[in-house]
């Protein structure tokens, strides 16, 4: 069966620029690669080490100053209290206006006919309207489409479809509101000076997570759920076999630094005879690696899906790729949610039986076992997860993802 369609496109990728989103969508772009497209990741000229695929290109935002990736990261890090929520969202708003700004007279001057736009970065879907080209909103993370019965992502609150439940989430989605006003108000000012009338809908909304990790949903604006967009991992791993347990543990890319959480992690496997295996994303030095108790096996990065096999469960703060991950390898998790969406992913677990959730706050090291201990020895949090692993089997990853892509593409404009 020939891939490749009639006419292939030059796709342009706007997502955020950190790992957790550019991952993932280099994958679903090596996979429309292979349908014939091309595929062009945008965004400031820093995020340029992020695209990683061979056969994914970059194309850099003009200008520098102030406002570059390394202060946004920064930002993005230090996400809690008042003080730090309002410093993410101011600098993520500085963000979306530098796309609008300089993404597209890029796009045009690049030649792009089609645009991904991630629905966590506000800009792709408008500059896709700006420049005259067809979008497909991809989602990375949670899905973030609000509805009276879901609670906004970034809160742990358990589904409730009563008018208990909706009077709580209509209140949580108004704080909300109040609070991303920054970008949102960016995003409406370009709107109006570009005149473009109203939202602009999608050809096709795409996302990793699959139906059975999100909470039940009634209105559902042709999104299509999937299973995580990953590319074949190279790496071969031989971890040690010294009759311990092994449980895998991470705080993603962006909170890698806090080493206090991961010396209770490490802690709490000791406890219980376990052993971790830490990926910190470079967040620690050498000297902290030295300093974790518990013998634990420490990397940067480990090949995740290869490891999580050899695991018997996972200590996370809740990311979405790496919760993907786990449940791709049918292990349970301990999750700790510290921002974003990762509140809204733990509850999930809990409510799917795949997991527990503690908060780190004042987490200490026997408490956190306990719960480890839990999720290894009942089996039903195993079953739980492994009906999730089944259902990501089946769920076609970024090849399935690609074809939908295309497909939605392929039509005139």
């Amino acid at each position: 069966m020939d891939r490749v369609p009639a006419a292939s496109r030059h796709i342009a990728v706007i997502a955020p620029p950190t790992p957790g989103h550019f991952n993932p969508l280099q994958a679903l772009g090596l996979a429309l690669v292979d349908h014939g497209h091309r595929v062009t990741m945008v965004h400031v000229a820093e995020a340029a080490r992020l695209v990683t695929a061979p056969g994914i290109g970059f194309a850099a935002l003009p200008g520098g100053g102030a406002g570059g990736l390394a202060d946004y990261l920064e930002r993005l890090a230090d996400p809690t209290g008042l003080t730090g929520l309002t410093r993410m969202i101011r600098a993520t708003a500085a963000m979306t206006g530098r796309l609008l700004d300089g993404a597209p007279a890029l796009l045009q001057a690049i030649g792009t006919d089609a645009v991904i736009a991630d629905a966590a970065e506000p800009a792709g879907a408008l500059i896709a309207r700006r420049i005259g080209v067809p979008h497909v909103a991809s989602i990375t993370g949670l899905p973030l489409l609000g509805e009276p019965n879901v609670p906004p992502p970034f809160l742990g609150w358990r589904y409730r479809a009563d008018g208990l439940g909706r009077f709580r989430n209509w209140g949580g989605y108004t704080v909300a509101n109040v609070l991303l006003r920054p970008i949102t108000q960016v995003v409406h000012e370009r709107r109006q000076a570009w005149r473009l009338e109203g939202e602009g809908a999608p050809r096709l909304s795409i996302a990793q997570c699959p139906r059975g990790l999100d909470y039940p949903r009634r209105a559902m604006p042709g999104l299509i759920y999937g299973a995580p967009w990953r590319s074949a991992e190279v790496e071969a791993i031989a971890l040690p076999n010294d009759g311990r347990p092994l449980v895998f543990c991470s705080l993603g890319t962006l909170q890698g630094g806090r080493r206090g959480l991961f010396a209770t992690m490490a802690q709490a496997c000791a406890t219980i005879g376990a052993r971790a295996v830490i990926g910190h994303g470079g967040g620690l030095s050498a000297a902290e690696v030295a300093a974790l108790p518990g013998d634990p096996l420490v990397r940067a990065f480990w090949p995740q899906g290869a490891v999580l096999r050899r695991c018997c469960a996972a200590l996370l703060h809740g990311g979405f790729n790496t919760v993907l991950d786990a449940l791709a390898a049918g292990v349970p998790i301990v999750a700790l949610p510290i921002a974003f969406e990762q509140p809204g992913t733990a509850a999930r677990l809990s409510r799917i039986g795949a997991g527990r959730v503690l908060s780190p706050q004042g987490l200490t090291a026997d408490r956190l076992s306990v719960a480890l201990a839990d999720v290894i020895r009942n089996p039903g949090y195993r079953q739980a997860a492994a009906r999730l692993a089944a259902e990501i089997a089946e769920g076609g990853g970024a090849a399935r993802a690609a074809t939908l892509v295309s497909a939605a593409l392929a039509g005139p404009g």
